[in-house]
This record gives structure tokens, C-alpha cells and sequence, in this order.
């Protein structure tokens, strides 16, 4: 595909993604603002993102450190993410260049970012990801986890529990993804209710490009679209 084939399709796909997120905003009594759209930009090259930068993109998200890393010096100034599995031997690799980690699914990560955080001065934006279909495949926190060390974690320095994030088990339907997005929503709206130290909880991170539309209208504020966004891509290619 051409780069001019590839822009054209993110105008589009972008248009689409925006207009489908305002009616479901609207749905639910939200401004279509109060919905933050951040990039998945796995595979996807520098140029491209660049051009999403110059025409409305301000979050992007990576899945890999070493990928982030060989694109970060070529990117256009925005919010920059991690939202894929972080091994606590990259943490020091990339917590000097990111502003919010989405995926701290134990509380060794969130020590391991908060030593590193502190050598270098920052107080560094986490999520705490929550396997809401307590699967044995995926990381995260249990829901009855998250509600016993959350407290543990908002004491380390150097870090600020920001929200929560999930992916959740693939579903057929709307109706079952929206059943793992509303138990989602109450754990963010009960963690959010308590008096927590290093916190400032705002930011429940859920759906993709499959369900990003059940997720906004079952209360998330971030949504993480790659595929819907730039289209298909080869993820073999890096």
C-alpha cells in the first residue's frame, strides 16, 4: 500500500472512530472530549504515526520496549504510552521516556518503577491492569487482587496510580464484552471512591478496535485503537 493510501485510510478511519465515540459519549451523557483516543502504533512506522500526530493524534501507545525504542527519537512531540507486557528488567529502559505505563500487573513491577522512578527524580503515571475474565493465559490483577494490594502499591514513591486497565476475554457479542466492561467500571468508580495515597484516579483504559464503542458506553476514558485506526498490519515485520 502506498504512504498516500495509508494516510488516506487513517483520515477515514479516524473520522469514523471520532464519530462513533461522540455518539456513544453522547449516549451515556458524556462530551466526546472526556473520551481520550490513544493510538496503538504497533508496526506501525514513524511516518505514519507522525501524520496521525499532525492531524488530531496526541496518545500514542507501544507494545514493545525495543520497538518503542527505535522510533521514540523520530516521533513528533506527543503523550507517549506503554500498554504492552513490561518485564521488570526493561522497566529502567522505559520510564525515562514515557509518561504513563498501562500494564503494571504485580506489585514487584510497580516497586521495580518506583526504584527507577526515584533514581531518576519522576514520579511516573501507572495503571493497574486488572484480568477482569481471570484468565489463566493473561497478567493482571484479579478484581479481589487489585482490591487487596492497591493500598501497597499507592505508598511506594516515585509513582501515581492514575486508574485501571483490562483487556478483556474475546466475546461474540456486545452484550458479554459489555458485562466485563460494567465490572470494570465498578472497580474503577469504587478505587476511585477511596482515599489513596500517590493517586489521582481518572483513567479507566479499556477497549480496542473490536470493542472500543461498548467500552465507552460502559465508562472508560481511554480507548486503545490500532487495527480500526491504521488498518491491518504485518506483525511479523519487526
Amino acid at each position: 500500500m502506498t504512504e498516500k493510501s495509508l494516510t488516506d485510510n487513517f483520515d477515514l478511519n479516524y473520522k469514523e472512530i471520532k464519530e462513533n465515540i461522540k455518539k456513544a459519549a453522547e449516549k451515556i451523557g458524556k462530551r466526546p472530549e472526556d473520551i481520550t483516543i490513544l493510538a496503538a502504533t504497533k508496526t506501525v512506522d514513524a511516518e505514519l504515526i507522525n501524520y496521525a500526530i499532525q492531524n488530531g493524534i496526541e496518545y500514542i501507545g507501544e507494545n514493545k520496549v525495543q520497538e518503542f525504542l527505535s522510533k521514540k527519537d523520530s516521533l513528533l512531540p506527543c503523550h507517549r504510552h506503554f500498554i504492552g507486557h513490561l518485564q521488570t528488567n526493561k522497566v529502567k529502559d522505559i520510564v525515562p521516556f514515557v509518561e504513563l505505563i498501562h500494564s503494571v500487573d504485580s506489585i514487584r513491577l510497580a516497586k521495580e518503577i518506583s526504584k527507577v522512578s526515584k533514581k531518576l527524580c519522576k514520579v511516573t503515571d501507572i495503571l493497574l491492569e486488572v484480568n477482569i475474565g481471570n484468565e489463566e493465559t493473561k497478567s493482571g490483577f484479579t478484581a479481589q487482587e487489585l482490591m487487596e494490594n492497591v493500598n501497597e502499591i499507592s505508598k511506594l514513591e516515585g509513582i501515581c496510580i492514575r486508574g485501571l486497565m483490562a483487556i478483556p476475554p474475546i466475546c461474540e457479542n456486545e452484550q458479554e464484552n459489555i458485562k466485563y466492561f460494567e465490572e470494570m467500571n465498578k472497580l474503577f468508580i469504587d478505587i476511585s471512591s477511596k482515599k489513596i495515597d500517590n493517586s489521582n484516579i481518572d483513567i479507566l483504559s479499556m477497549g480496542m478496535s473490536s470493542d472500543y464503542y461498548a467500552a465507552v458506553l460502559s465508562g472508560a476514558t481511554m480507548v486503545r485503537i490500532g487495527t480500526s485506526l491504521f488498518g491491518k498490519r504485518d506483525y511479523g515485520k519487526k
